[in-house]
């Protein structure tokens, strides 16, 4: 994996994929720092207004949903993400018996 940009623009909505995406790997350096303001308990205003680069005054509904969405991606990353970029990129999802 390439190194991921430090600053890059945010979608209105992260992923929700089930595997890593090309978005979570351009992303991981804005979810290392959502996390960094989850974990200080920094108001989401002023993280959304400094990592998303959405003014929470201006477009409030859409500056929470990016937050939102974001923020629920970075711990996704943390509990489940983290192994695909161990591996390299996406991952097939398990086979299941039927």
């Amino acid at each position: 994996m390439p190194s991921p940009p430090l600053d890059p623009d945010v979608a209105d909505l992260a992923p929700d994929s089930p595997v890593l995406t090309a978005y979570d790997e351009q992303h991981v350096v804005t979810y290392l720092r959502l996390l960094d303001a989850d974990a200080e308990n920094a108001d989401w205003r002023e993280v959304a207004r400094i990592v998303l680069h959405i003014d929470p005054d201006q477009y409030p509904e859409r500056a929470r949903t990016a937050f939102e969405s974001h923020l629920a991606r970075a711990k996704w990353m943390t509990s489940r993400g983290y192994g695909h970029l161990l591996r390299g990129g996406p991952a097939k999802e398990p086979d299941r018996d039927v």
